[in-house]
């Protein structure tokens, strides 16, 4: 059997976007029947929130949507990672460059969630607004995750 695809999703802190992110992706390799061929996980780029479960309202809003991030646990982005992981996604700019930074040219280069997209879009941080901002997050993560299940399908 061949070996898994590896995605690692990264934010910040690990408590609201790359869970967020993760939880989706997973939701989505089962809808695109990927779930045995592709693994996925996530990471933050700051150890802030190590070993912390993700923040209630990405947990609510997620639930809300069908996704279950209650089992997630954060954890901090490691240089391993660029070795053991073959797409490494980043919610927004300063994460990227902070990947950069630990990556040091070395592994996979990471890129941007939305990029499959064909834009330089962010994924917003939530942390400080209100509940809208948890919800234009999975927004903007379920249209991501489908993109990246459709060329992860053609490229298998």
């Amino acid at each position: 059997m061949a070996r898994k695809i590896r995605v690692l999703m990264v934010c910040m802190g690990n408590i609201c976007r790359s869970p967020t992110m993760e939880g989706v992706m997973r939701a989505r390799l089962q809808h695109y029947g990927l779930e045995t061929l592709v693994e996925v996980d996530s990471a933050g780029t700051h150890d802030y929130h190590v070993g912390r479960a993700p923040d209630p309202r990405s947990v609510a809003a997620a639930a809300r949507r069908g996704y279950d991030l209650s089992a997630l646990r954060a954890r901090q982005v490691s240089p391993a990672d660029f070795a053991e992981f073959d797409y490494l996604l980043a919610a927004d700019c300063d994460n990227l460059a902070n990947l950069e930074r630990v990556r040091g040219g070395r592994g996979v280069a990471p890129k941007l969630l939305l990029s499959i997209l064909g834009q330089p879009a962010e994924v917003p941080d939530p942390y400080y607004g209100g509940p809208q901002g948890f919800e234009q997050v999975l927004d903007l993560v379920e249209e991501a995750c489908d993109a990246w299940c459709r060329r992860l399908q053609q490229s298998l």
